[in-house]
């Protein structure tokens, strides 16, 4: 079976990338998603909060320093120097993994606004990024900020990194967009070379006991990746150019096989790889070659997107046609009146 696939203008060996998670931070762990049979890795995410708190801190800690003993601050307190930050840690983690890897490694960048952000992004291609996940993870909280106004921020960054960089920049979207094929178009248009569909926004919980807010770590499902498999399938074949990457409750080869089949150029793997381990991906690939055997395909290339808007015979049933053939298909259980 000849698994290849293409994107942000990298030809990878199949269509399986894990995604941003904390499993990149461990060069071992590295090793064992590219023997299993990883594309390629996109790193853990380097946060912008993360970077100016420490950031801050240090500034703290040097303030102190200037205002202390003279005693203290030359002969008991370590120089600031010594110290790695955040960011230092992170681009020497890309030199390390594509020192110790073959295969693509995508570098993410977390935030929402411009400082720093451009520096950051020369850095990491200068440090041997192949390419950059640009997620935006923003909540359009204020009540009197519009749909354009959002859309916007996510422009201005984009235009902002494609403007002071080489490499591919992939944007990763939460699904909160009222018009998602227009703004990915502005995207593509603006630079992006690829986007992914959809980032998970982790829901605050309540503590109903203590009467507070909790944070909570929920898992994905395989049914949260028929939003990208609806999008995907509306956008496939449409943007000249445009890399689609499907990313969310992708935990079976039949899920990877229908993202694909709806046009997804690679299919991104994070809770089930959390849950399995690296070598899982190994699984995926062989049930998704299993399969194309059955149906007599030879190439990804052959099947993807095959249930596409391009491709069905009512693209209506991607639309509100759907909506309304699902509760006609609705049967109460035996026993239930409705």
């Amino acid at each position: 079976m000849n698994l290849t696939t293409h994107y942000l203008g990298l030809e990878l060996k199949n269509p399986l990338v894990p995604s941003a998670s904390p499993l990149t931070k461990s060069l071992d762990i590295a090793r064992e998603l590219e023997d299993s049979g990883a594309a390629a890795i996109i790193m853990y995410s380097l946060f912008e909060e993360a970077i100016t708190a420490e950031s801050e801190s240090m500034v703290r800690f040097l303030h102190q320093q200037d205002i202390g003993f003279a005693e203290s601050t030359t002969g008991f307190l370590p120089d600031h120097q010594d110290f790695e930050n955040g960011l230092e840690r992170y681009l020497n983690q890309v030199r390390a993994l594509k020192e110790t890897l073959d295969i693509p490694v995508i570098a993410s960048l977390n935030g929402v606004t411009d400082s720093g952000w451009i520096k950051h992004a020369i850095e990491l291609e200068q440090a041997g990024a192949d390419a950059i996940e640009l997620n935006v993870y923003y909540v359009a909280a204020k009540l009197d900020q519009t749909g354009t106004e959002v859309e916007d921020l996510y422009l201005k960054l984009l235009r902002d990194l494609r403007g002071q960089i080489s490499i591919p920049i992939n944007m990763k979207l939460s699904p909160a967009f009222s018009a998602v094929g227009n703004f990915v178009t502005r995207l593509a248009a603006a630079g992006a070379n690829g986007v992914s569909l959809f980032n998970r926004f982790y829901q605050p919980d309540i503590d109903i006991g203590r009467l507070r807010l909790q944070a909570r770590l929920t898992p994905s499902t395989s049914a949260e990746s028929l939003l990208a498999m609806r999008w995907i399938a509306l956008l496939h074949g449409r943007i000249q150019g445009l890399s689609l990457g499907a990313t969310g409750g992708i935990h079976t080869a039949e899920d990877a096989i229908k993202l694909l089949l709806a046009g997804a150029d690679v299919v991104h793997v994070c809770s089930a790889l959390l849950d399995k381990g690296p070598s899982y991906v190994a699984l995926l690939l062989a049930d998704i070659s299993d399969w194309m055997q059955e149906q007599g395909f030879q190439s990804v290339e052959d099947f993807r997107g095959r249930v596409s808007a391009l491709s069905i015979p009512n693209p209506a049933e991607l639309e509100r046609a759907n909506y309304l053939n699902v509760l006609d298909s609705y049967s109460p259980a035996a026993g239930v009146r409705v």
